[in-house]
């Protein structure tokens, strides 16, 4: 299946999911969700797998284990990409009611990855480049996000340079578009392309200065 856009469908799915996130909606509707949402969404993957790698299309069904949101369904739909022996440095894409959104970067960080992070981020040459990367991505259009210490990190002052990127525990950026007559087209596909491509250097700089974790797989709950 070549990809050639989200159908509005799709959209119109999530529209109802928001408005009844039940069995009995998504029992109903579960056809449409395979056609217009999963379909689609694994077909894209597929077509940027050649430049980027395998992605992994997420269930769409909620861990209401040890949330107080018991809703059962996920309203959106998410694929990611995480080369194997990067440790750090995913391509993520998401599609909902509310449009497009693609992401780039790393979500969470074990405690050896954080240090490594921290001690690039202190580095004069490695610092200044993501510091120009990630200031590079915000004027182009990318929310920069990512798990935050509130207070300086231990071992660092607050008059250190790139203080604030010092901070992070993990690092992502994103772009959102909402629906358009484009998204439902191939040229969609193309978007996410350029995006990807356009976050590729700050998944460079975090495989090359944060890697793997070398600390246990945790256990499942």
């Amino acid at each position: 299946m070549t990809f050639a856009g989200f159908p509005d469908e799709g959209l119109v799915f999530y529209e109802g999911l928001e408005a009844d996130n039940s069995r009995t909606y998504w029992t109903a509707h579960k056809s449409e969700y395979e056609a217009f949402v999963r379909g689609p969404l694994q077909a894209l993957v597929d077509d940027l797998a050649p430049e980027f790698g395998p992605a992994k299309v997420f269930r769409p069904y909620r861990d209401v284990r040890f949330s107080h949101d018991k809703t059962p369904y996920k309203t959106h739909q998410g694929a990611v990409v995480n080369p194997e022996g990067r440790g750090a440095g995913a391509w993520y894409v998401q599609i909902s009611a509310d449009g497009l959104a693609v992401s780039g970067g790393c979500w969470r960080l074990e405690s050896d990855q954080v240090a490594r992070y921290r001690r690039a981020v202190a580095d004069a040459v490695q610092g200044a480049a993501l510091e120009k990367e990630v200031a590079r991505l915000r004027s182009a259009g990318w929310t920069v996000d990512g798990d935050r210490l509130v207070r300086v990190p231990a071992g660092f002052s607050a008059d250190d340079d790139r203080i604030e990127l010092l901070k992070h525990r993990s690092l992502h950026v994103t772009r959102r578009w909402e629906p358009a007559d484009w998204l439902h087209a191939a040229a969609a596909g193309e978007r996410v392309r350029e995006a990807w491509r356009d976050v590729a250097p700050l998944n460079t700089w975090l495989a090359a200065n944060v890697g793997a974790t070398a600390k246990e797989p945790r256990p499942r709950r």
